[in-house]
């Protein structure tokens, strides 16, 4: 196994073991919608269905991208796949580092199209990498390796000042990104890994010309927290405590990346529980909700397990609809709050 497939094994495992979340909420708890007692609706006939860059989508879900080495991605991609082409939802890969620079695909090849032919399926390079050796040729590979609708830049500045060996020059990296969207023919869409993306960084990420933003807010998964269990320093876990709770909250961002940009499509992941909190990130703005950490059990253990996962998700967001009166997800999106 190369040392980047050790790296994001190790990441699977400390993600498993719960012992890496923030200790501080998403922020969902605050938001309270107003209950309707006479809700005029029909739970078997709520409409989960939503648009997304252009596609339909029988659930407002993605299954945000996951990291993990050659011995488990296969599984979980092909698990996710399975499931999402069943139910019909969004899947995000993790990175595609791996497949662009060694003989190894990790699961990150034409197989997943295959399996889910109906649904978009999203690449994903780390931003910092267009300024360090990758560039349009590889963004073109990474999309044509999948047949992927979009591809997903991910932001992690915190991750990498705290990973031994990790890319701390980060100068470049915006006008990289501009430069990618006008050349790739597919849209490209941002988020952050857990520590969440403000109104002003938003702004900056739509003049560049991205497509949807993903907040990717505090709440869920602290990678401040993962690198520093992988480190084999006291003094390096330590500083990884340091900044656990180190970002936004998720319905934060939400709710002021919604107000600057309003007509930006926009994806709630970090701290999303269940469908309740799915609920909420629809009201204050989100087209999809995502789901990484909440959902790795279950793609671990193959695709009726996602399919059974999800379903619950789904189950709790048609409750919300349905106890608040709305009909379908736009009506949602206006349900009073407390």
């Amino acid at each position: 196994m190369s040392d980047i497939g050790q790296r994001k094994r190790e990441h699977i495992d400390i993600v498993l073991s719960g012992s890496a979340r923030h200790s501080a909420p998403a922020g969902f708890d605050a938001v309270h919608f107003q209950h309707n007692a006479l809700p005029e609706a029909d739970l078997g006939s709520i409409d989960l269905s939503t648009s997304f860059l252009g596609r339909k989508l029988r659930l407002p879900y993605l299954a945000s991208s996951m990291t993990g080495g050659p011995d488990v991605a296969e599984r979980i991609n092909r698990a996710i796949a399975e499931a999402a082409q069943q139910l019909g939802f969004a899947m995000a890969v993790g990175s595609q580092r791996i497949s662009l620079t060694t003989a190894d695909r990790s699961g990150l090849g034409p197989e997943l199209r295959r399996l889910a032919p109906d649904v978009p399926i999203y690449g994903n390079l780390g931003a910092v990498q267009l300024v360090h050796g990758m560039g349009l040729a590889e963004a073109r590979r990474a999309v044509d390796e999948l047949g992927a609708d979009a591809l997903i830049l991910h932001l992690n500045p915190l991750q990498e000042a705290l990973q031994q060996g990790g890319d701390w020059n980060w100068t470049g990296v915006e006008p990289a990104i501009s430069a990618l969207t006008r050349a790739l023919p597919v849209p490209v869409i941002v988020k952050e890994v857990g520590s969440g993306i403000s109104a002003a960084v938003a702004r900056r990420l739509a003049d560049c010309g991205v497509a949807a933003i993903d907040v990717a807010g505090a709440g869920g998964t602290s990678w401040a927290a993962v690198e520093g269990r992988r480190s084999a320093s006291p003094a390096a876990e330590d500083l990884g405590d340091i900044f656990r709770d180190w970002g936004i909250p998720t319905a934060r961002c939400l709710s002021d990346v919604h107000a600057a940009l309003p007509l930006m499509p926009l994806i709630a992941s970090g701290g999303i529980r269940h469908g309740l909190d799915a609920a909420k990130a629809i009201r204050l703005g989100a087209t999809l909700t995502g789901q990484a950490a909440a959902l790795l059990p279950a793609a671990m253990n193959g695709p009726e397990a996602v399919i059974a996962h999800v379903g619950a998700v789904a189950r709790a967001l048609r409750i919300a609809c349905f106890a608040t009166g709305s009909r379908n997800l736009a009506a949602l999106r206006t349900a009073q709050l407390q």
